[in-house]
């Protein structure tokens, strides 16, 4: 394309649409556990999720995915999901959640810019908790540019604040 366009500054990712083996799974996940709530379900077929009464954050369906499989984890495909908390100390809440629920985590980081926590959902999907840090924290270069990382998370720390 010849032409350039920029999308707008103020855009953001509406909704995320997950294929699943089975709703009610899925909602012993989300509903459950992260704590979503349920704004439509159409039986065994789709549910609409939403954290604090928008239409929907999150859809799930068995459509075209009814217990099947997981899809393979070496595959084009969503790598994860991500979810956005507001403050840290509601990013150390829902760690205490997992960890009390005894819930695996693949992994956890500092980005420097945010901090993760790294999940798989009950059909394999990934998912990223995470908070970010004030814009004017963000590690930068002398010319002004991101500097993102990945280095260790303490846990500890975080956890303190629950």
């Amino acid at each position: 394309m010849a032409d350039t366009y920029q999308i707008p500054a103020k855009t953001t990712v509406g909704h995320v649409h997950l294929k699943v083996a089975n709703i009610d799974r899925a909602l012993a996940f989300y509903q459950n556990l992260l704590g979503f709530e349920i704004t439509t379900r159409l039986g065994d077929d789709a549910v609409f999720l939403s954290a604090g009464g928008y239409h929907h954050h999150i859809a799930l369906n068995t459509w075209f995915s009814r217990d099947q499989p997981a899809a393979p984890k070496r595959s084009a495909g969503l790598f994860h999901l991500a979810l956005l908390y507001p403050t840290r100390k509601d990013l150390a809440q829902i760690l205490k959640r997992l960890l009390d629920h005894g819930y695996q985590l693949d992994g956890v980081s500092d980005h420097g810019v945010s901090e993760a926590l790294y999940l798989r959902d009950p059909d394999e999907n990934g998912v990223e908790l995470y908070w970010d840090r004030p814009r004017n924290e963000w590690p930068r270069d002398g010319d002004g540019q991101l500097q993102m990382v990945t280095e260790r998370l303490d846990l500890d720390a975080l956890l303190a604040l629950a």
